[in-house]
């Protein structure tokens, strides 16, 4: 089987955890200050804090920005659960917004139409890998007063306008995770230019402590190991190339699919991490049946739009309410794409594809 994911996990990573364990600094050490630095060094920003997930990280994200109960914060329901369950964490109320049927991002014209006087941040997803219109966005954020927030737990190293994700909205949190781009099997990180957003994030990952034993507020047990900031240094030092083969294996299947499928669409100033390689059909499941019979895993992400699922019931939304979300959750499907399939096995997955099609 062909699979969707595989972690890149070598020499330099097993020596990095065992140089940990023999150094007796396990959580909050050394290791973690210096990928906070090399992080945000990399994203292009001042502070970069480290945390447990990449959850967590949405959620230090929203606490760090003053939001909680009687706000409101807009956001896709075409999306993993954590980008939403983040905002009900916080205390405020999710409110979704439909999204762009090329990017599968939040369209800028649904988002302004949802803001209301509750209306507190702005927290938009960049799906699949590609950056969101942090452009548009950003300048709906700044005429109506509220915060932009990125869900980059699938971005890590695209960029928009030559600026990474990372350093393209107020505050930003992306996912370590062991299918993630760059990994430490689990973890997240906070990426900011706030001061004041960084420390409060530092202080709230570590139970509310401004010293040891001296407590501002009510925290969270969201600390990084230094074992996962150890894989994750080491990650980060592969980071081009990662990016670099995602996107190269990519256009191979671009190439081969274009005119059978509809392919990933890359608006002109951005450039995707392809996280996921994502085609829309309307064959979509007959077709990943038939893939798995051919000993090829492809997934589907996301099978349905989070206002329709009983968790968010209460909210009030019905089927038909962002009918571009609920067409894309039934027609998406992602196809191998990571650093570890061969040439020759993207070629098989095309022909694949191909074939299905009568192609």
């Amino acid at each position: 089987m062909i699979p969707i994911a595989k972690p890149m996990i070598g020499d330099e990573e097993k020596k990095a955890v065992l140089a940990v364990l023999e150094s007796g600094m396990i959580v909050q050490g050394q290791k973690v200050k210096e990928l906070e630095e090399k992080f945000a060094a990399f994203c292009g920003v001042k502070h970069a804090i480290a945390v447990s997930n990449g959850t967590a990280a949405l959620h230090v994200a929203l606490k760090a920005l003053n939001i909680g109960p009687g706000d409101e914060v807009i956001t896709s329901p075409f999306t993993f659960v954590a980008s939403a369950n983040s905002i009900l964490m916080a205390g405020a109320t999710p409110v979704f917004a439909d999204i762009d049927e090329k990017t599968f991002n939040l369209s800028p014209a649904a988002v302004e139409k949802k803001i209301t006087k509750k209306t507190k941040a702005i927290l938009t997803v960049d799906l699949y890998g590609l950056p969101a219109d942090y452009t548009a966005l950003g300048a709906i954020a700044k005429k109506h007063q509220l915060k932009l927030i990125a869900d980059a737990c699938q971005s890590v190293g695209a960029e928009l306008n030559g600026k990474k994700t990372g350093s393209l909205a107020d505050i930003t949190a992306f996912s370590l995770y062991a299918t993630k781009n760059i990994m430490c099997g689990e973890g997240g990180m906070i990426t900011t230019n706030d001061d004041a957003a960084a420390d409060f994030a530092k202080k709230f990952r570590h139970h509310g402590q401004h010293q040891q034993y001296s407590y501002e507020f009510l925290g969270y047990n969201y600390r990084m190991t230094d074992i996962a900031a150890a894989i994750a240094l080491c990650q980060l030092q592969r980071i081009g190339k990662i990016t670099e083969q995602r996107r190269k294996n990519a256009a191979q299947l671009t190439a081969s699919l274009n005119g059978i499928v509809r392919i990933p669409f890359i608006p002109p100033a951005s450039t995707h991490a392809f996280h996921q390689y994502t085609i829309i059909t309307e064959q979509r499941d007959s077709l990943r049946n038939y893939l798995k019979t051919k000993e090829i895993d492809s997934r589907i992400f996301y099978p349905k739009p989070l206002h329709l699922e009983p968790h968010f019931a209460y909210l009030g939304c019905k089927r038909g309410d962002f009918p571009i979300a609920e067409k894309a959750c039934e027609t998406v499907l992602s196809l191998p794409v990571h650093p570890l399939v061969t040439e020759k096995e993207l070629k098989y997955i095309a022909e694949k594809v191909r074939e299905f099609h009568g192609m």
